[in-house]
């Protein structure tokens, strides 16, 4: 007999070795590595290379990588129309879904490849810029094959080369944001890739489940709540305020951890470094404190904290990245983790077919008799 699971929640979909969310511990694992230790020792492309093939690579093929990487991160005159194209008033994720579902799948469809995941990883930046700056009358500069994945996107939206300091603090962020589990946006790559769809089709249907406000965007909220708070002396007000009205408070909360996020503790540890005098650090510490706190109040038992992205506005804000484009600088990193996982799926496929328990009215007629073989 099916058992109801709402949400499918403690339903395993797959079994995975790209990573493991421990929850009630506040633990994230990237192939048998501590994703802080990842942040600290190495840089977006070694742990994207360490996701897609299991294994931490040499000096040799970290710079092969990089190198192919970079080789691809530039869009065709077709692509580049089709982005001028869309509409002025699309958002930067419908962008993003809408240039990348024109990509070619380049050789078989099925079963994907690395070659195909590599290409499109290397221009969802440079779509992202070009548009932007494409909206902002500016010429977007051609991609820097000298500068690694995070440094090169900050310099095509910036129009000059980030400092190494800068380029780290987004390569952090990239890192804790590549892979988390089975999510929404993961889980649908995967049933799009167990139908034998391709590789392209697959990204694009996550990219569709990001946009959903219950799974993306969050980031810019966290700054558009502090705005709302504006001082010191408006935290507990405010956030007391919010929680009478039954509002969610914006960076607070997770699905899967009980505990602190480790993303957020990573995170939250990078923006101390480079922006520990800030007034919007010293706010931000203020309204974790406080939220923590009250959330326990309005909410006793839930253990609720911050999440990834409570403190990954903080670092976005410390790069100087335009709001409106936290979801899809966050995208452009989970395409790392949602290609890790169409390659896993493809290589012992099956087709993910859930079942529902239907409720619905019975027929009033007698069921019509089936044909007879005999």
């Amino acid at each position: 007999m099916n058992e109801l699971r709402i949400g499918l929640e403690g339903v395993a979909i797959a079994e995975t070795r790209i990573s493991d969310v421990r929850g009630n511990k506040g633990q994230l694992v990237y192939r048998g590595h501590w994703v802080q230790e990842l942040v600290e020792r190495y840089s977006f492309e070694v742990v994207v290379y360490l996701l897609w093939y299991g294994e931490l690579p040499n000096t040799q093929k970290e710079k092969e990588f990089h190198t192919l990487l970079a080789s691809r991160r530039f869009l065709s005159p077709e692509l580049e129309k089709i982005i001028e194209l869309i509409h002025k008033d699309a958002t930067p994720m419908q962008v993003i879904r809408t240039a990348i579902s024109a990509l070619p799948v380049a050789g078989e469809s099925w079963p994907p490849g690395h070659d195909q995941a590599i290409d499109i990883l290397a221009k969802a930046p440079t779509m992202i810029a070009y548009h932007h700056n494409y909206h902002a009358g500016k010429k977007c500069p051609s991609p820097d094959s000298s500068l690694g994945h995070a440094a090169n996107y900050l310099y095509m939206l910036h129009h000059t080369k980030p400092s190494q300091a800068m380029a780290k603090a987004l390569d952090a962020y990239l890192i804790l944001s590549a892979d988390h589990g089975s999510n929404a946006s993961t889980f649908t790559a995967r049933v799009i890739t167990s139908t034998r769809s391709d590789i392209v089709s697959a990204i694009t249907g996550a990219i569709g489940a990001l946009i959903g406000p219950l799974h993306g965007g969050a980031p810019s909220m966290v700054d558009d709540m502090l705005d709302a708070i504006g001082s010191e002396q408006n935290v507990e007000p405010w956030l007391r305020a919010q929680l009478d009205k039954g509002e969610r408070l914006m960076g607070f909360g997770h699905r899967v951890y009980k505990t602190y996020d480790p993303r957020s503790a990573a995170l939250r540890g990078i923006v101390k470094k480079f922006a520990s005098e800030s007034r919007l650090f010293k706010l931000s510490l203020l309204v974790e404190k406080e939220a923590v706190r009250l959330l326990e109040e309005y909410k006793p038992g839930r253990r609720l904290y911050p999440n990834l992205e409570f403190w990954a506005a903080g670092v976005l804000r410390t790069v100087e990245l335009p709001r409106s484009l936290y979801t899809s600088t966050f995208c452009m990193a989970r395409i790392a983790g949602w290609s890790a996982n169409i390659l896993e799926q493809a290589e012992n496929n099956r087709l993910i077919r859930p079942s529902s328990i239907y409720i619905g009215p019975e027929p009033k007629e007698k069921a019509p008799e089936l044909p007879n073989l005999d």
